[in-house]
């Protein structure tokens, strides 16, 4: 073999490395960023929080492998009354609350960051929104959670907590 077919040899091999250890960063990069949405996955189902004037529920479905699709209502006779509609999305290395209030914010959606993720609490900020600053899901069990928002309204801190039990996967 002469020098220039070794030369080509170790340039073809050295190619091939690059191109293998970048593939296995390119999967571990994907895998971790799937894993911070996927840790958000016991949030699927529907849930309900009983109330004195009757029951509000949540329901949360995966739809795709970077976003959940949930939504706040109410059930009246046979009529479903949507407060909310919200996002639970990957975007750009973080994940994302993205809420669409009715009779909020001119119909826009709101985005709140992510500032924990684990397997029992999701905690979502946004300082500069009015009320609620921070929204939270903690799981008490697989079947029971407590939503709640919080921040500063007119001066005060305030707080709402919303118990709910799990009624369907």
């Amino acid at each position: 073999m002469t020098i220039i077919q070794s030369a080509k040899v170790m340039k073809t091999g050295a190619k091939f490395f690059i191109t293998v250890v970048s593939l296995a960063i390119l999967y571990a990069w994907t895998i971790n960023q799937a894993n911070d949405i996927q840790k958000a996955e016991w949030l699927i189902g529907t849930w309900e929080n009983k109330t004195q004037k009757g029951s509000i529920y949540e329901t949360w479905t995966k739809t795709g492998n970077t976003e959940f699709s949930g939504k706040s209502y109410s059930v009246k006779d046979k009529d479903t009354i949507v407060f909310e509609s919200v996002r639970l999305v990957k975007e750009n290395k973080k994940l994302f609350y993205i809420p669409t209030v009715k009779n909020q914010n001119d119909g826009l959606p709101v985005r709140f960051a992510a500032k924990t993720i684990s397997e029992n609490q999701l905690v979502f900020e946004n300082p500069e929104h009015d009320f609620p600053q921070i929204i939270t899901y903690t799981k008490i069990t697989s079947d029971s959670l407590i939503a709640e928002i919080s921040g500063i309204k007119n001066g005060q801190k305030r707080k709402q907590a919303f118990p709910m039990k799990r009624v369907k996967r």
